[in-house]
């Protein structure tokens, strides 16, 4: 069984991405990394390039096309661009975004599934469970805003392509895939960065999904974002992030605090917590169908 990771970047340092900790943390399971590294301001590629020394790393250049600002289609363009490298003998592809970590106590999980599904044709991907971090390190979202689960391991050379702003996948014309759920976590660090970074962050990303005006008109102007002024329902986080986290967790150089005892669920995520763990029901979001 041959299993290719992929994943994109740009700016990597300038928006304080752990991009590095994100492919490290998906390597073990792969045989080979494939990695878009965009047109970067910041040394982004010589980043790449300092643990391209594993032959495993494979990066291929490319620019992004700055006037694709509908939706954050560029996203999903580039996600699809590295997807294309991947070696054609490959029988699954593990996909990573530059602020995804995977915890190394799902390795065994994840390998498991792709040798048990790997001949059930029936089975397009793997669906992974998510931890969403926000503010720091010791606190995940646990709205309804944030996805619980998403695809995150494809088979290659089935047509599969970047969905909508690359959050997920879907097969032409525009299907769902069908997928097994794998108890293998990842954690999601997009809204945990040092708040200067995350400031330039928001200034910068929005740009991928609305014109100048729009972002002048909606997005506060700032030296740092101000991580209270959006904060939503929270749980203090009391597991282990995984080990290639760890350095950089334990360099957080700011403090961000909160009541998380205030209930700040709206009733319609009142409704859809009360569906899902008691009822076992999902509600909202899904980008997959349940494997049968």
């Amino acid at each position: 069984m041959k299993v290719s990771g992929f994943t994109f970047i740009r700016n990597a340092i300038d928006y304080d991405y752990p991009i590095v900790e994100a492919i490290k943390s998906i390597l073990p399971l792969c045989d080979e990394v494939i990695v878009a590294v965009g047109n970067s301001d910041d040394g982004t590629l010589d980043l790449i390039k300092s643990i391209a020394s594993d032959d495993r790393i494979r990066i291929i250049e490319t620019v992004w096309n700055d006037s694709l600002r509908e939706g954050g289609r560029v996203l999903a363009e580039e996600t699809d661009k590295a997807l294309t490298e991947v070696s054609d003998n490959s029988d699954w592809c593990i996909y990573i975004q530059g602020d995804e970590v995977l915890h190394e106590a799902g390795h065994g999980a994840l390998k498991f599934a792709m040798r048990e599904n790997l001949n059930r044709t029936d089975i397009e991907g793997l669906l992974l469970p998510y931890r969403h971090f926000y503010g720091s390190y010791d606190y995940v979202g646990t709205s309804s805003k944030w996805y619980r689960n998403e695809i995150r391991v494809i088979r290659p050379r089935c047509g599969i392509f970047s969905f909508r702003d690359a959050q997920g996948f879907r097969k032409p014309p525009n299907q769902k895939l069908r997928v097994a759920r794998v108890n293998a976590f990842m954690h999601h660090y997009g809204w945990v960065k040092e708040p200067g970074a995350m400031q330039r962050k928001q200034e910068n990303f929005h740009k991928l999904w609305h014109d100048d005006r729009w972002v002048t008109e909606n997005v506060l102007a700032a030296d740092a974002y101000d991580y209270g002024r959006d904060v939503n329902q929270l749980e203090r986080f009391e597991g282990t992030h995984p080990q290639m986290m760890q350095a950089r967790v334990n360099r957080q150089n700011w403090t961000f605090d909160t009541d998380i005892s205030i209930d700040r669920r709206t009733p319609k995520d009142r409704f859809k917590s009360f569906c899902y763990h008691r009822l076992g029901i999902e509600l909202g979001y899904k980008n997959y169908l349940a494997a049968r």
